[in-house]
């Protein structure tokens, strides 16, 4: 069994230790307006490598609970040069997006059509949701549309290229009102700012600004801060001490992959993006999230983190009790132990996970 894979499957056989949202009890229902009910369109992506092989499975079992969402198909690829204009209509209209990864080609001139998707759609906050291991359970608040990510350089001379890195007093706040927001929202006890203040004095000295003045308003909810090559080794070393960390772009998707690995693995983390009219959900972080040909060829890959990111998307689209029986099954199946891909331990194809979810529910 895959080392990294011991902690997350203990907890999650251990039934006073659920996963975040898959307590024993049923979550708290809504009143419904006329009409909630309703089929909502999605739009998906299925993407590169893995991502038709973990959509594919969202899809099966979507159909086999009659969840209230169909989905509308576009095929996008990260090597076109930019997201088709009749994509970006769809998920506007539809207002939520399902998506596989994209692949990021290195170098050369193509942008990262995963970038591009969420500056198109103001999809300034990703929030990757790493699964329980021991006593760890971590939100990272990731700012999603500058920094680092801003896709500003040239060439000053030749041998020399200069990179921008933008930050805003506006995106620093928002992301710091959404940090908060969630973290009052959902009865967490602390936030923690993630920063390198100590180098990029005006940059990220900005975002720490923007997070303590946000913090004053918040007096039930700790505040702290940790400078970024220090929270990756605290993160390994002690990550009981995080609850929800807000983090500029950069750090964001450093300290979600690292948060992904403690808590078992890319494989099993949820995410998703949204902004104030749009939502992606999407595998919770990046590394490896188009997969290697091998695992695209053996149709092994996990698909528990797109199956946890389409709970999270059916709770956005208000249906909760869809989202229970979802994630309820996957945890069933991880905790029984007899199903597991690669990555936990076993080697199971993306389909028997798909058939052995769709048994569990209830």
């Amino acid at each position: 069994m895959a080392r990294r894979a011991l902690p997350i499957l203990k907890k999650l056989s251990d039934p006073t230790h659920p996963l975040p949202g898959l307590g024993p009890t049923r979550s708290v229902t809504y009143m419904p307006r006329p009409g909630d009910g309703a089929p909502r369109p999605v739009t998906l992506i299925p993407g590169d490598g893995i991502g038709p092989l973990v959509t594919n499975a969202v899809e099966q079992v979507m159909q086999a609970m009659h969840a209230p969402v169909y989905f509308e198909r576009y095929e996008v690829h990260g090597d076109m040069k930019s997201v088709p204009a009749e994509v970006l209509d769809s998920v506007r209209k539809n207002k939520v997006c399902l998506k596989g990864g994209l692949r990021t080609p290195v170098g050369g001139g193509v942008s990262s059509l995963n970038v591009q998707l969420r500056k198109e759609l103001d999809l300034y906050a990703s929030l990757g949701l790493p699964t329980r291991h021991e006593n760890v359970d971590i939100v990272v608040v990731r700012e999603n549309t500058e920094g680092e990510y801003s896709g500003l350089e040239h060439e000053v001379v030749p041998g020399v290229v200069e990179s921008l890195k933008v930050m805003s007093k506006f995106c620093s706040e928002r992301i710091a009102k959404y940090a908060f927001e969630y973290a009052y929202l959902n009865n967490r006890k602390k936030v923690t700012a993630v920063h390198k203040a100590n180098i990029m004095k005006l940059a990220d000295g900005l975002f720490l600004e923007s997070c303590r003045e946000v913090a004053s308003k918040y007096p039930s909810i700790k505040y702290d801060e940790i400078i970024v090559d220090n929270c990756c080794m605290q993160l390994v070393s002690k990550p009981e001490q995080f609850d929800v960390m807000v983090t500029p772009n950069l750090y964001g998707n450093l300290v979600a992959n690292t948060a992904a690995g403690i808590a078992g693995g890319t494989g099993v983390m949820p995410g998703g993006n949204v902004g104030a009219d749009h939502a992606v959900f999407e595998q919770g972080a990046s590394a490896g999230n188009v997969g290697n040909e091998k695992i695209v060829q053996q149709k092994k890959a996990n698909p528990v983190a797109l199956l946890l990111s389409s709970a999270m998307m059916l709770r956005h689209l208000q249906f909760p009790s869809f989202a229970d029986r979802l994630e309820t099954a996957v945890k069933r199946v991880i905790a029984e132990g007899k199903v597991r891909t690669k990555d936990l331990g076993g080697d199971s194809t993306t389909q028997e996970v798909v058939d052995a979810v769709i048994a569990n529910l209830d």
